[in-house]
């Protein structure tokens, strides 16, 4: 059984990766208390394979309370409303009221939408289970429309923007495409187009230029049709029109073009600088030294630089610094500037298609997918799910086949 926790009260906002990484290096030396609107975090950089039918939805998700088991960290299921900073107190939407000595928030991203209109009616986003799933039902069962019509109907994807998301949903979907779907009914599958639509000259623009050339035409060789330097103006139900004035056909549409902190912070009334909370150095918000941010919601630079990427590394370092930040405090030691590591990035663009780079080093192809194969099975919190998951892979990898193929967003 863990000991009784001491220490000053620290109420954590968001158990994503920073979030619970943070109540776990606290866990002993304060008495900590997590609050998430859901009881289980999700694990984002494998969303897109629920959404593409690789892996079963409960392989991305792992439960809080598991995960905090004789730790000593209490849990908490509920969303923030408003901060009390007289008394330090956060009030849920269950009108529970947590007292804090120290309030950290950790409430990630949301899927921004750049005021491009009918984003948010006609697209999908890519950022929980719900979506995840609400994304394989619709492919899925436009397919089961096309296999039904035997005349030249098409079925046209598209993925708008060109980031390690679209990317990777992008590879995904040419190959449930040209794998299972094909071997299900191969005219229907025939009929169907994947596009990756990315406003800039070129894919992955954080990498290498020509890591980017080779993602092109590794998306190309499977299939997915790239559409660079093209800007959409508006999403329509079955259509994308962009601002040169042309359209393309698109009867699913994955917006993964970018992200923006959650809009929960500002309903908190806390300082912002865009949508993100502004944070000094140390990772205190401005003008609330008793109060912290980390991870995609934190508005913080790095040498000089806009702000850190909202990816998890970020979040998982910020986590670990705001613990030890917390302690120093406590123990009246003077606070330190945080200094990300970047330790390189990673995509996959499909089997045996990857590309990593860390700083000079830079590789692609099959080296490049088992690095990340390994990586991303060695974050996954949860023996279940990293047994499930490999399970999943390994199934298809060798049948090229997926068995999550399922219709599942309504009863």
């Amino acid at each position: 059984m863990p000991k009784e926790p001491t220490g000053p009260r620290v109420v954590i906002l968001g158990a994503g990766f920073g979030g619970l990484t943070a109540a776990k290096a606290l866990a002993g030396s304060a008495r900590v208390t997590l609050v998430d609107r859901h009881n289980f975090q999700t694990f984002l950089p494998l969303l897109y394979q629920v959404s593409t039918a690789g892996l079963a939805a409960d392989h991305v998700a792992h439960p809080i309370r598991g995960a905090l088991r004789n730790t000593g960290v209490a849990f908490r299921m509920g969303s923030p409303i408003s901060i009390n900073h007289s008394n330090k107190t956060v009030e849920l939407d269950s009108k529970e009221i947590l007292e804090f000595d120290h309030l950290v928030v950790a409430l990630g991203s949301a899927t921004a939408d750049f005021g491009v209109p009918g984003v948010r009616e006609n697209s999908l986003g890519m950022k929980s289970v719900h979506e995840a799933i609400t994304i394989r039902a619709d492919v899925m069962r436009r397919f089961e429309d096309l296999c039904r019509i035997e005349d030249k109907t098409v079925l046209s994807i598209s993925v708008v923007g060109g980031g390690p998301t679209g990317v990777e949903m992008a590879g995904a979907f040419a190959e449930l495409v040209r794998g299972p779907l094909k071997n299900d009914e191969a005219q229907a599958a025939a009929r169907v187009i994947v596009n990756i639509i990315e406003a800039g000259p070129r894919l992955l623009p954080s990498f290498a230029e020509r890591l980017s050339e080779r993602t092109k035409r590794d998306l190309e060789k499977l299939g997915v049709t790239v559409k660079l330097n093209t800007s959409v103006a508006e999403v329509q139900a079955t259509l994308i029109k962009l601002k040169d004035g042309t359209s393309i056909p698109s009867d699913v549409t994955i917006w993964a073009a970018g992200v923006q902190g959650e809009p929960t912070a500002a309903r908190l009334n806390l300082p912002l600088t865009k949508s993100r909370i502004d944070v000094e150095p140390t990772l205190q918000v401005k003008s609330y030294p008793y109060i912290w941010a980390i991870g995609d919601i934190a508005g913080i630079g790095s040498h000089g630089e806009d702000f850190l990427p909202m990816v998890a590394p970020v979040a998982l370092q910020q986590g670990r610094f705001v613990a030890q930040q917390l302690l120093r405090m406590h123990q009246g030691l003077p606070l330190l500037p945080f200094k990300y590591r970047d330790k390189g990035s990673m995509a996959t663009i499909g089997r045996h298609k990857a590309v990593v780079e860390v700083k000079n080093l830079k590789f692609a192809g099959v080296p490049a997918w088992y690095a990340w194969l390994f990586l991303h099975l060695f974050y996954l919190l949860g023996g279940r799910n990293k047994i499930g998951t490999m399970a999943d892979w390994t199934w298809n990898y060798l049948t090229f086949d997926r068995g999550n193929r399922h219709i599942m967003d309504s009863v």
